[in-house]
């Protein structure tokens, strides 16, 4: 599996891209044929505290899954997006196995 990180108004901090890594990685274990991930982090510049937002596009056979999520931390938008990537893969493989 294939992480790709983008960064867009800002620098990661060191820890960022390992904490990122970390999280997809657990994600093999629900469903081994993640092909690739796309993560866009993005900081915009408006007055409320949740300005961090995180897109995450899972490649997989079939239809990609995509989740986007925000919050105060990038950390916090990441455990989100990792919540809910989970449910949908296991909702996509009981698809298939249904069939």
């Amino acid at each position: 599996m294939t992480i790709n990180l983008q960064t867009v108004n800002f620098n990661a901090k060191e820890g960022l891209e390992e904490y990122v890594e970390r999280k997809l990685n657990k994600l093999e274990q629900y469903y081994d044929k993640i092909i690739a991930v796309q993560v866009a982090m993005r900081v915009e510049n408006i007055s409320e505290k949740e300005n961090k937002f995180v897109d995450i596009k899972l490649e997989v056979p079939g239809d990609d899954i995509v989740v986007k999520k925000s919050g105060q931390s990038f950390e916090e938008c990441i455990d989100l997006s990792v919540d809910t990537l989970k449910k949908l893969i296991i909702r996509k493989k009981e698809k298939i196995t249904d069939r």
